[in-house]
């Protein structure tokens, strides 16, 4: 559990990293490079992600590999390994080929660059293409260390990319080395990170890989899981990916950059919310597999700590986002606000059940799941072509917000009919005794909005710490339990003892 509880650490604070390198580091790199250099980057990036799609078996490796450890059954372990990283070299191979065919295609399909924007897109987007094929087959190692529970190693391993990024980016724009470094930088970071991962996999586990290994019935095993899991991915792709071509064809441009700020904000929040997402599937796997296979109660533990963060992000932006939003990028996107809280709100609800989508992973539920996020995206495209017209970016966070909380139901649906779990019991221990709390606090922080308006960032600061205070404070006293208060103090006492 030590490896749990210190990886979920690290998790946020890589996430803190990532936010505030993102928020602070960002500007200043495009004045640098200029903001057309930023485009071809951008532009780069966006082409490659198209192609570099794992198709769900990044998260079969970790489910079949969790499985077969908690059976005692290591050897099976490696002749799945050997199966999927037989897949993955021939998905490279196909990978390889369609980027080679893109590149010759560049000056056709950009038309709209100039001469000189295409010859430095095409070494740009070189660098790139090269990176992600080094780089693909070696998708699983994320899978391997997370079945074994080697979180801490693989977060660090994360934390040491994005520095190594950020630092050596901030020498290479002193310097004025400009675009092609910066992209060479993030290839050379991601080469080294997984040199890391490797050496963390040799060093702390026993995995090896059956190469020779052959099977049919194994294979579409992995397959069908990976396929359903493909499923979800695309269909959580169709609700933030189309939105803006909808808003494209049904509202414009205004509209568009409205819902890009309030996805960015939604972004930021699902991330930093969604940190342990994954680090519980072996512990899970084991408690069905070995003990008695009732995960309710670790269900509750981890879904009150998630309930405490995801809180703390929706009531402070709830009470100070539009005024962040204001200071941030301007008058023109205040409608980006109530964009923002529609698309976080149902957050609440969702995520702090984590660890019973890793019981619906671990237990190959995900047919029943995919058919839920179907139905998620279909519902959305609907609802989005039939509100945007009259209403905009604002329609397009109305449908969101509608078919997440649709998401969340059939959910909890799956968790109740297909694992067993009492889901009215899950939300009484978690939400039950926290919801007085959170409301009274949510109260306090329209308060403090009202009597110190935050017009300048230093105000802004002012509340946001204020708010902090009374936030944890208020839920110390009468919200968390024993053993809450005890995870928050532990650090502290620790941090005392190390200054005497």
């Amino acid at each position: 559990m030590n490896q749990l509880k210190a990886g979920a650490t690290i998790s946020y604070l890589a996430l803190g990293i990532n936010i505030i390198t993102g928020l602070l580091y960002t500007p200043w790199m495009i004045n640098s490079i200029g903001r057309t250099n930023f485009g071809l980057y951008t532009l780069a990036m966006s082409v490659i992600s198209l192609f570099v799609f794992d198709f769900g078996l990044s998260s079969a490796v970790t489910r079949f590999i969790a499985k077969y450890l908690a059976m005692d059954r290591p050897d099976l372990a490696n002749k799945c390994l050997g199966l999927v990283y037989k897949l993955y070299i021939y998905i490279d191979i196909v990978l390889f080929l369609a980027l080679v065919i893109v590149y010759f295609f560049i000056p056709q399909i950009y038309e709209e660059l100039t001469p000189e924007e295409i010859e430095r897109f095409k070494v740009v987007y070189s660098i790139a293409a090269i990176y992600s094929v080094l780089s693909f087959p070696f998708i699983p190692v994320n899978g391997i260390l997370t079945a074994h529970e080697k979180i801490i190693q693989l977060k660090l391993a994360d934390i040491f990319q994005k520095l190594f990024i950020v630092g050596t980016m901030t020498v290479c724009l002193l310097l004025d080395y400009g675009l092609y470094a910066l992209v060479l930088i993030n290839a050379v970071a991601g080469l080294l990170c997984i040199i890391f991962k490797l050496i963390c996999i040799k060093r702390y586990t026993k995995q090896t890989v059956a190469w020779s290994y052959s099977s049919k019935t194994e294979l579409k095993r992995l397959a069908s899981y990976s396929g359903w899991v493909t499923v979800i991915a695309l269909a959580q792709r169709c609700i933030f990916n189309l939105a803006p071509t909808i808003l494209g064809i049904t509202s414009g441009t205004v509209s568009i950059a409205i819902l890009g700020i309030a996805m960015t904000i939604e972004g930021y929040c699902f991330t930093f919310a969604n940190a342990l997402n994954g680090i519980f599937l072996p512990k899970v796997m084991r408690i069905l597999i070995k003990e008695d296979g009732n995960i309710l109660p670790l269900m509750i533990r981890v879904g009150r700590i998630q309930l405490l963060v995801i809180a703390f992000i929706i009531i402070g932006f709830i009470c100070f986002g539009n005024q962040f939003i204001y200071l941030w990028v301007g008058e023109d996107f205040k409608a980006s606000y109530i964009c923002a809280v529609l698309l976080i709100i149902p957050s609440l609800f969702h995520l702090p059940q984590t660890i019973g989508s890793e019981a619906i992973y671990a237990q190959n539920k995900v047919k029943q799941l995919a058919i839920v996020f179907v139905i998620m995206a279909v519902c959305n495209i609907i609802g989005a072509f039939i509100l945007s017209p009259a209403l905009g970016a604002l329609g397009i966070c109305i449908s969101i917000c509608f078919v997440y909380l649709i998401r969340t139901i059939g959910f909890d649906l799956i968790l109740w009919k297909q694992i067993k779990i009492n889901i009215c019991d899950f939300f009484r221990s978690s939400f039950g005794s926290l919801l007085p709390s959170l409301l009274g606090i949510g109260l306090i922080g329209f308060i403090i909005t009202y009597l110190i308006h935050p017009e300048t960032w230093f105000k802004l600061i002012i509340d946001i710490i204020l708010f902090v205070i009374v936030y944890w404070g208020i839920l110390y006293v009468f919200g968390m339990n024993s053993e809450e208060k005890n995870l928050i103090m532990t650090p502290f006492r620790r941090f005392l003892r190390f200054c005497k």
